[in-house]
Formats: C-alpha cells, sequence, structure tokens
C-alpha cells in the first residue's frame, strides 16, 4: 500500500482502533456527567450533533440520558457496524462536510460534539469547522469539543499515538482557534480517569509541580476539554 498523504492512514484504521462494541457502564455515564453534560449544560430536551462519533459510546451514552433527539455522524462504516443495535436511525454515514454543507443535517442542535475529532484537521480546517456548524447551531448552543492536551506534560502520549492528528492545542491555541471562529470560550475541563486513588495521587503530583515550576499548564491532564458559545451575544444572534 502506498502512502503519500496522512490521510492514507485511514486505510488501516479499524486495525489499527480494534473497533468493538462500547459497552457503556455506570463509570462511563459518570464521566460524560461530569466532562459533557454539566459543563455543556444539557437536559433530556437538549438536541445533540456529534461530529466523528466513531463506535458510538457516547451516542449510547445519550440514549440512556434520555436524550429526546440525537445524531451521530461517522465516515468510517466499520466504526458503525460494531455500533450498539438501535442506534441505526440516529447515525448518518459519511462527510462531516457533506453533512453540514449539505442542507439536510437535521438541524438546528443545542450542543455540538467532537471528541477527539478535532486534532484531525489542520488548524486552518478547524476555523472553517467551527465556522460552518454555527449554521446548526440553536440560539445559546454550545460546541464542546476533546482533544489532546499539549500543555499538559502528559500529552503528548495521545497527540503523538495517531499518525492521522494534523493539529496540536493547550489551553491557549483553543481559545483562539474560537476566537478566530467567533466564539467565545466558556471553560476548560480536565479529562479524568483511573479509580478515585489514582486520581488522588495525580492531583497531589499537580499540586507539588504547580508549587514547583514557574509555567503550569490550565488544565493538567492529558486530553483537554473546551465548551465554547458563539461570541456575539451568547444566544446566537
Amino acid at each position: 500500500m502506498a502512502f503519500d498523504k496522512p490521510e492514507d492512514f485511514y486505510g488501516s484504521y479499524a486495525a489499527f482502533k480494534r473497533y468493538q462494541t462500547p459497552v457503556v457502564k455506570d463509570k462511563h455515564v459518570r464521566w460524560y456527567d461530569r466532562e459533557f453534560w454539566v459543563p455543556a449544560g444539557c437536559t433530556a430536551d437538549t438536541s445533540v450533533l456529534e461530529l466523528g462519533s466513531g463506535t458510538g459510546e457516547f451516542l449510547s451514552y445519550l440514549k440512556q440520558k434520555g436524550v429526546a433527539r440525537f445524531i451521530g455522524v461517522e465516515q468510517d462504516a466499520d466504526a458503525v457496524a460494531v455500533m450498539e443495535p438501535g442506534l441505526e436511525g440516529h447515525v448518518h454515514v459519511g462527510d462531516i462536510w457533506d453533512y453540514l454543507e449539505g442542507g439536510s443535517n437535521d438541524g438546528p442542535f443545542g450542543c455540538v460534539v467532537m471528541l477527539d475529532v478535532l486534532e484531525h484537521f489542520s488548524a486552518g480546517d478547524g476555523v472553517r469547522l467551527l465556522q460552518t456548524i454555527k449554521g446548526v447551531l440553536t440560539p445559546g448552543g454550545r460546541v464542546v469539543v476533546r482533544v489532546p492536551n499539549m500543555g499538559s506534560p502528559w500529552g503528548g502520549i495521545h497527540q503523538y499515538g495517531d499518525l492521522t492528528h494534523l493539529a496540536a492545542y493547550n489551553a491557549q491555541s483553543l481559545d483562539q482557534l474560537g476566537l478566530m471562529a467567533g466564539y467565545k470560550t466558556l471553560g476548560f475541563f480536565p479529562y479524568r480517569r483511573g479509580s478515585r486513588a489514582r486520581r488522588f495521587a495525580e492531583d497531589a503530583l499537580h499540586w507539588v509541580l504547580s508549587k514547583i515550576l514557574t509555567l503550569t499548564p490550565v488544565v493538567w491532564t492529558a486530553n483537554i476539554i473546551v465548551v465554547w458559545q458563539l461570541a456575539d451575544d451568547g444566544q446566537g444572534n
């Protein structure tokens, strides 16, 4: 197989990621509640669009939360094939750009979510993507994004663990990206995994490092979550 451009790596992506049907357990619900539901201000009445839904773990979470209207967009048919049964009616199989710009995108949505997706676009295309998303947001709608955190000493584990990543971000550059696209940053949030004891140990380590180092990251975790809202008046007008 010839490799002429980064996109060629998607030809073996299913084997690389070892796709399997996700099982959403109580701990996953707690994670998404902390890192999405609360920061995004969601309720069961919030309509949600996930761009790049992969094998559908987040869509399964939305189903468990009783969200009335949610849609996932995923180009990789191999990923869609292993999604939880019953999600078929909530998934658009195809290109993100085609979906957003095609005029039949099921919108508007109160929240647009990209989990481990934005880094697969160049910074310029990231601005274009955020600008295009405006067309499917309700007034006051929010955009929630999770990316590898290059402001953290641990972010390279995820950033350099996938050769299809085209852009790298920390809190400052995410703020810059949102500003360029016409959004304001509502907040940055950590992406926490592991047992309570491990999280406590990490917090203790980060506290010590914060006392020693001159420059410290806004968020210490290896991934960072940002919540954006349209910058004009906060209501999308």
